[in-house]
């Protein structure tokens, strides 16, 4: 797959049990790689394709691709968990929500769901088969770091910053503040209230 970045290899997975569809891309030959570069990239299609800039998801997805690109090896592995797993409709409404002033979490614990519904289990069924237990996760998640090492992949974290914008700063910071997302560069920022 030809990218701006790079050209990958492209697999394709499905989860029998739901009849979802993941795509790993591959660089070099991350699983002769002690710790391959690796990003587990939840999709967004506002973020990924639309560009939106209510979220950093695009700006995280260019920037994973690029540093597996420099490095010449690794995976992204581009999973089916719109919104936090509540799918695109929910999220939209989550959105609807958020404009009247309920942060991300609010408006999904609203909808009647848990502030993240997302899964790894798949995501490490893939890794396993790909030859990969360990990993360099390129992530401000720890709950994706501890979800891959209750799964037997070991686990260095890369941070993956991007600029914050003015759309997306409560975003960020909401992420930061209540799920503990490692983000440094928020510190400079002055903490808002509303989106």
């Amino acid at each position: 797959l030809p990218t701006p970045e790079a050209t990958f290899r492209l697999l394709h997975y499905r989860e029998i049990e739901t009849g979802l569809d993941y795509l790993a891309l591959l660089l070099g030959n991350p699983q002769d790689q002690a710790y391959p570069l690796l990003r587990l990239h939840s999709a967004c299609m506002t973020g990924d394709l639309f560009g939106s800039q209510r979220c950093d998801c695009q700006a995280q997805m260019h920037t994973a691709l690029q540093t597996i690109a420099v490095e010449g090896h690794g995976i992204l592995l581009y999973m089916p968990q719109e919104g936090r797993g509540i799918g695109l409709a929910s999220k939209l409404q989550a959105y609807r929500l958020q404009e009247q002033g309920y942060d991300t979490i609010e408006a999904n614990e609203h909808l009647g769901y848990r502030a993240d519904m997302r899964t790894y289990d798949t995501a490490a069924e893939i890794l396993h088969d790909l030859g990969i237990t360990s990993a360099r996760l390129l992530t401000n998640n720890p709950a994706k770091i501890e979800a891959l090492r209750t799964r037997t992949i070991r686990v260095e974290r890369v941070a993956l910053e991007t600029a914050p914008t003015g759309d997306n700063r409560h975003y960020l910071q909401t992420k930061r503040q209540r799920f503990g997302h490692l983000l440094s560069t928020l510190s400079e920022l002055p903490v808002t209230t509303q989106p």
